[in-house]
Formats: C-alpha cells, structure tokens, sequence
C-alpha cells in the first residue's frame, strides 16, 4: 500500500504538471502537491501502520509539497514577461532555469566590447529596464556572472569576466538597486557556450548572465 499511495499521488502531479493550460506557477504547484502527498502517505503508514495514518501523511505532504512546488511564483513570471517586453528585439535572451531562476543572457554585441569592462550604450538601456523591474519586485537576489572567450588566457579572461559583473553590478546599483541584494563572479573562458574557434562562437562565449531569485524566508 505505502509504494501505491506514493506512485498514485506522484503519477498525478506529474500527470496535472502537465497540463497545457497552467502557467509555470501552476505547474510547480501541482508537482510539488503531489510528490508531497505521496511521501506523507508513506511515512504516515510507516509511523502508524493504517491507511488512516496514511491519509493523515498524504493531507500533510501536500501542503508542504505545495509550498516547496510553488517556487517559480507569479511575480517571477510576471517580471519574465516584463523583462521578455523590454528586452524584445534586443538580443537579449530570458529564460527560466532548472531552478527556477529568471535568467537574463546578455551577448557581447550589446554588453561590452572586445577585451572592455565599460558597458555600452545598448546595454545600459536594458540595466535601465532590468533595474525598475527589481526595484519593483524587491524581495529577489540577483547574482551577476561575467563571462569571456579564450583568446588572450586566463591572466586576463579571469579578472576581465570579474570586471563586467562588477561593472554590471555598479550600473544597477547606481539606478537604485540596493548592492547588498546583488553578488557577482566571473568565470573566465571556462563555461563556452559555442566553440571559440570562428569569430561567431567567440561572440557568443563573450557574456554576462544575470540571475534572479525570490528569496526563501
């Protein structure tokens, strides 16, 4: 019975997961609900031994798994679709992560110029955009990774992908976002998106992502 309840309850929130009509939030939720009913109906039966005991846990697991499911919410979709409108058009691409994360990838023909830090024109209307978007929705984090392509070694691609993010982290602090909300890294030529063999993928590969969190209180 304890194996039952939990694939029943799994195999629901995987199956209403799915469904084409809920947005993102909804999804996570019903995932979230189900996996949770299905763990709390088998250590209910493990504690308790009925199928009392059961119903007890599966009652229990939902709510917990409703609350960890329901990460992605409607203020991080609602700032995906206020970022995908200031951006459109741009280059710039905004995706939500694995982690539920909004993702900003900004490409080097916007961002910075070959071997610079300073940010250019093009760019700076988008971190106008990004920041009112943050300054409205103040309980996020946001992290700042810059990133380079192979051509000069690490003794300059390292502190250079440090420099964009900071650069990127100055701008937006100096449009009202609080510092302490933002961190930043910088990774070098070690995480490629394309091959740095044509002047293309090095492109490419020459980026600053932005990240966005809600915060887990």
């Amino acid at each position: 019975m304890r194996l039952t309840a939990f694939f029943s309850a799994t195999a629901l929130a995987l199956t209403l997961g799915g469904c084409a009509n809920m947005d993102q939030t909804q999804k996570d939720t019903a995932k979230g609900a189900g996996i949770g009913a299905g763990a709390g109906a088998v250590l209910g039966a493990i504690v308790g031994g009925s199928r009392e005991s059961a119903a007890k846990g599966a009652a229990i697991g939902a709510v917990g798994g409703i609350i960890a499911g329901n990460v992605w919410s409607h203020k991080m979709q609602r700032q995906k679709q206020q970022m995908e409108a200031a951006t459109a058009g741009t280059g710039v691409t905004v995706s939500q992560t694995a982690d539920n994360r909004l993702k900003l990838e900004i490409p080097s023909d916007i961002s910075f110029a070959t071997g610079s830090y300073a940010i250019q024109p093009n760019f700076r209307s988008v971190l106008d955009q990004f920041a009112h978007s943050l300054q409205e929705n103040p309980d996020t984090r946001i992290t700042i990774i810059g990133h380079t392509d192979s051509s000069g070694g690490d003794a300059i691609n390292n502190p250079l992908s440090v420099n964009r993010a900071s650069s990127t982290r100055d701008y937006l602090s100096s449009r009202g976002v609080s510092i302490g909300r933002m961190s930043i890294d910088g990774r070098g030529a070690r995480e490629p998106i394309a091959g740095n063999e044509t002047p293309e993928g090095r492109a490419r590969n020459r980026r600053v992502e932005i990240f966005v969190a809600e915060s887990q209180r």
